[in-house]
Parts: C-alpha cells; sequence; structure tokens
C-alpha cells in the first residue's frame, strides 16, 4: 500500500531534489592554483622570450618598483645589462597586453588588468621600431614571393596567416600573427595575340604539333594517320609521311641528330631518318595507344607515355627500353623531360603529377593536388619552374620537390595544351577551342580568343588539342578539331594606352588543393 505523505513533505523533497540538480555548476571554472599558475606563467615567459630573457629593458623607475630587491613572481633569475651593478632591469608575468622585448613594465601593466589609456600610449612610444613595421611601409609581395621562404607548400598555411619572425630589439620574437592577406602584384603588359594564318591540309583533327630547332619548318600529326611537313615563313605543305594505321598522337624533331620522332594510338612509336624519309626504327613495347613523347636535351634518350599506365624510357640508338616508369593508375597523357633534376615530369587521367628520378626508374615526388585528368604539362624556358593543366585549374609549380606556387583559374574547360615563352605568356588550349593567354608571374589573364571554325565544319569541332611557340617565340601554332592548324602573332600596334591591363589588386583567393 503506498504511504501518503502530506503535501509540504512533497513540495519539500521536490525541493531537496532540484537542489540536488543543480547544486553542482559544471561551468563555472576551477579556482586558481596560484603554485601552478606559477609554473605555467614560467614556462609561457621561457618559451616565447626565452631568446630574448638574457637583455635588460629598459630603465624603470626603482621607486615605482619597491626598490631593486624586488623578485619575479615566477621564479625567473634577473639578468642586468652589467654585471656587478645595481639591478635596475627585470621582465614580470604576463597580462592581457603583453610588452614586447625591451619595453618596460609600468604600475598600470604589471597588474592582470586593462592598462589606462595612458599606459597604452607610452607603452606604444616605448616600442622600438620593429621589423615587421618597416616591412608593413614597403609595398605587397609578389606572388612569387608568397611561397618563396623555405619551400612552404600549399598546403602548409591557411590563406591570410603566416609566421612572422618580428625583429625587436634586434632580437628574434617568433609568433603567430594574422598577416593582411597578399594582393596580387600588377602584372607586366603583354600585346595581345590576333590570328594571322590559317593552314589546311590534313584531313583529320591536327593531334600534335612540333617546330625544328632551326625555325625553317615545322611538322604536324593527325587523326588521318599523316605526319605532314610544312614551311613555317610561308605555310605551304613540304612533305607528307604515311607508316601509322591510327591517329598520330605525338611528334618531336630531335636538336642533336636529322631525326623525327613520332608516336600513335596504333601503340608505335619511330624513328624517321629526314634525309631519307623513311623510318629506321621502331620502339616495341607499349600495351596500348601511345598519348606523348619527349626528347631529353643532352643525352640520345626518348620517353614516351601511353594508355597502358605507363611511360617508357628508350636508348634511341639501340632501341633498347632503359625503364619502365610504372606508379600511375590511369592513362598518362603527357610527358616533358629537362637537363636538371627531376629529369622527367608526367601528367596523367589519375589527376597526378609525378616526378621520377631517371637513373633509378622511381617515383621523386607524387603530386596530388589537382581533382580531375592532368593532360598537360609545361616547363618554363628560364625559370626553375612549371605549370599543369586540368579542367580543375592550371597549378603552378616549383622544381625539384614539386611545391605549389599558385592556381591559375578561369579557364572552365578540358585543358589539353600548355605552352609558355620566355617573356612569361603562358598559353592554355582547351576542348572547347577556347584560348586563354596568361602573366606567368601574376597569373593575370590577359586575353582570351575563341577562333572561329574553319567554313564547313560544325561548331562542335572547336578544339584545340595542341599549342607551341615558335623557336624566336613571335608565332604560335595551334592544332585543332576543324582539321587547321592556325599561326598567331603579336600585335605589333597594339600599346598599353590602346589595351590597358584592367586590373585591380584583389584579394588573392587560393585554393587549399
Amino acid at each position: 500500500e503506498v504511504q501518503k505523505h502530506s503535501v509540504h513533505t512533497l513540495v519539500f523533497r521536490s525541493l531537496k531534489r532540484t537542489h540536488d540538480m543543480f547544486v553542482a555548476d559544471n561551468a563555472k571554472p576551477i579556482p586558481l592554483d596560484e603554485e601552478s599558475h606559477k609554473v605555467k606563467m614560467a614556462v609561457k615567459l621561457r618559451t616565447e622570450y626565452g631568446s630574448v630573457l638574457h637583455m635588460p629593458t629598459l630603465k624603470e623607475n626603482l621607486r615605482e618598483k619597491g626598490g631593486p630587491n624586488t623578485g619575479d613572481p615566477y621564479g625567473h633569475k634577473q639578468y642586468s645589462g652589467n654585471q656587478g651593478q645595481e639591478l635596475e632591469y627585470m621582465i614580470t608575468g604576463t597580462h592581457p597586453y603583453p610588452p614586447g622585448p625591451g619595453v618596460a613594465l609600468t604600475a598600470d601593466t604589471k597588474v592582470q588588468r586593462m592598462p589606462s589609456e595612458s599606459a597604452a600610449q607610452s607603452l606604444a612610444v616605448a616600442l622600438p621600431a620593429s621589423q615587421s613595421r618597416l616591412d608593413a611601409n614597403r609595398t605587397a609581395a609578389g606572388v612569387g614571393d608568397i611561397y618563396r621562404h623555405a619551400g612552404i607548400s600549399e598546403r602548409s598555411q591557411p590563406p591570410g596567416m603566416s609566421v612572422a619572425m618580428v625583429e625587436a630589439g634586434g632580437n628574434k620574437n617568433s609568433a603567430l600573427m594574422a598577416k593582411k592577406a597578399p594582393t596580387m602584384p600588377k602584372p607586366q603588359w603583354h600585346p595581345p595575340w590576333k590570328l594571322y594564318r590559317v593552314i589546311s591540309g590534313h584531313l583529320g583533327w591536327v593531334r600534335c604539333i612540333a617546330v625544328e630547332p632551326g625555325n625553317q619548318w615545322f611538322v604536324t600529326g593527325s587523326a588521318d594517320r599523316t605526319i605532314k611537313i610544312w614551311d613555317l615563313a610561308s605555310g605551304k605543305l613540304k612533305l607528307s609521311l604515311t607508316g601509322h594505321i591510327s591517329t598520330v598522337r605525338g611528334v618531336i624533331v630531335s636538336a642533336r641528330s636529322p631525326y623525327l620522332f613520332s608516336c600513335g594510338e596504333d601503340k608505335q612509336v619511330k624513328c624517321w631518318d629526314l634525309e631519307y624519309n623513311k623510318v629506321i626504327r621502331h620502339y616495341h613495347g607499349h600495351l596500348s595507344a601511345v598519348y606523348g613523347l619527349d626528347l631529353h636535351p643532352t643525352i640520345d634518350v626518348l620517353v614516351t607515355c601511353s594508355r597502358d599506365s605507363t611511360a617508357r624510357i628508350w636508348d634511341v640508338r639501340t632501341k633498347a627500353s632503359v625503364h619502365t616508369l610504372s606508379g600511375h593508375t590511369n592513362a598518362v597523357a603527357t610527358v616533358k623531360c629537362q637537363a636538371a633534376e627531376p629529369q622527367i615530369i608526367t601528367g596523367s587521367h589519375d589527376t597526378t603529377i609525378r616526378l621520377w628520378d631517371l637513373v633509378a626508374g622511381k617515383t621523386r615526388v607524387t603530386l596530388t593536388n589537382h581533382k580531375k585528368s592532368v593532360r598537360a604539362v609545361v616547363l618554363h624556358p628560364r625559370h626553375y619552374t612549371f605549370a599543369s593543366g586540368s579542367p580543375d585549374n592550371i597549378k603552378q609549380w616549383k622544381f625539384p620537390d614539386g611545391n605549389f606556387i599558385q592556381n591559375l583559374s578561369g579557364h572552365n574547360a578540358i585543358i589539353n595544351t600548355l605552352a609558355v615563352n620566355s617573356d612569361g605568356v603562358l598559353v592554355s588550349g582547351a576542348d572547347n577551342g577556347t584560348m586563354h593567354l596568361w602573366d606567368w608571374r601574376t597569373g593575370y589573364n590577359f586575353q582570351r580568343v575563341h577562333a572561329a571554325v574553319q567554313p564547313g565544319s560544325l561548331d562542335s569541332e572547336s578544339g584545340i588539342f595542341a599549342c607551341v611557340f615558335d623557336q624566336s617565340e613571335s608565332r604560335l601554332l595551334t592544332a585543332e578539331a576543324d582539321k587547321t592548324i592556325k599561326v598567331y602573332k603579336e600585335d605589333d600596334t597594339a600599346t598599353e594606352e590602346t589595351h590597358p591591363v584592367s586590373w585591380k589588386p584583389e584579394i588573392i583567393k587560393r585554393k587549399r588543393f
């Protein structure tokens, strides 16, 4: 049987339960333990100001301190500027606005409260001229300078934050400081490029193009399975070479011998002797279509890349496969060679770029920042840098470790090809027929071109598969889907007044990847 209680008892029990429930205020801070607080502050002081604790501060009013023998509340040893003299300098605890090294503490700033206006002003006046203050008077850093120090990679710092070495009183004090976001420096002016010649003759998509080292002629490969050699000055056809049984995807002319190398979707890599206009060597080994090739600039080595997810290194003379560079998990779309390390760079449909050790035949670095296929890579002719093109972004990188420099955003299409000249003009050609021209240093997009398709072609046959500057860098040649080669040159009549840079010093928005 349930025992009956009076209303008074029930109310009292309810109150007691409520009291028990709320008596423990878990949000209330734990009372400060003086000893542990001293230890914590001593550690903080040693960490932040350890390198400058031996330095004297400005002279202080001894009466304000209560005599020269006042102790440091955090157990720090006191140092004077000259040993053996009366102790007149000290650095004491922290407060809401800690002084910099070499700044005198006043009665206002020693206590744990907000300093008065007069004390804050005196503190500001007492601060020595710091390096960071001197730097603030300079102009904003160039894009190239932003990631120059210690090879800082793209992911190492959030935008707008940087670890600044603040120089105060000649001593370095490392502190994490929020800096003003970098602004884009004014880009170099480049004259616009204009179309001045359209060369037709191929019966299929023109997939690849290369200019010979003497700058007299250039060569193209096409989906009509032929290789054609054209006079560069007149644009007239000089020679057609047949031998491939499928689309020709890559051509290159050797600077060291009278040879032309070609590769195609028929898995074949051929070496043509241009004195006899005949194939003299085949390089067998790829298991699928060969998408690109490049010659090493200083040794007789040929590198090819293929849909079989590998790149192969060949000895030009013996036709031997020196190395098979395996590691990519999808078709390798582009390959580039250079004399300096890393000597081989590949871009793949698996979204990665790999930098290879030629001697060992192994990957040195894998760059995974792109989110989509990397179909184009280009090396800058003068700087130790390169760029890669993908539908998500064009990215610039620094050799030898592939440190990220910057993104070039805005060419929202499948980028098939990149080219760059010594003046710092970067060209990107896309599957939809658009061509963007960029200033290499700042990443400013100074021109966009969309040339009309050849009469009789469909609008959908508007695509740029390859582009290259000639050896004088005064002509730009593009290989296109409307079966033509288009030749562009700089507009000689343009000036900075007639074609001004429509540039604003906007904040650089950097993508993390």
